[in-house]
């Protein structure tokens, strides 16, 4: 599998997966390993442990980009 880190951000299937995981995991009642989080995963081709690890090294970004959006998963 190509690495997904090497491309920019918007085009990046890790940040796609991040930010659907941060907003998952803040609204109520929705988990982060929901039906529609696993499809994402799969249609990205990449899986739950790269996603946690790009959250855990880009969480500023990830919150920017929900923020900018108006999608604050309050």
């Amino acid at each position: 599998m190509a690495d997904p880190s090497n491309k920019s951000a918007s085009k990046n299937p890790l940040f796609g997966a991040a930010v659907v995981k941060a907003v998952l995991r803040k609204r109520d009642g929705v988990a982060a390993s929901s039906a529609l989080y696993e499809g994402i995963l799969r249609d990205l081709g990449v899986t739950d442990a790269q996603v946690e690890a790009y959250l855990s090294a880009h969480a500023d970004e990830v919150e920017e980009a929900i923020r900018s959006h108006g999608r604050r998963g309050d």
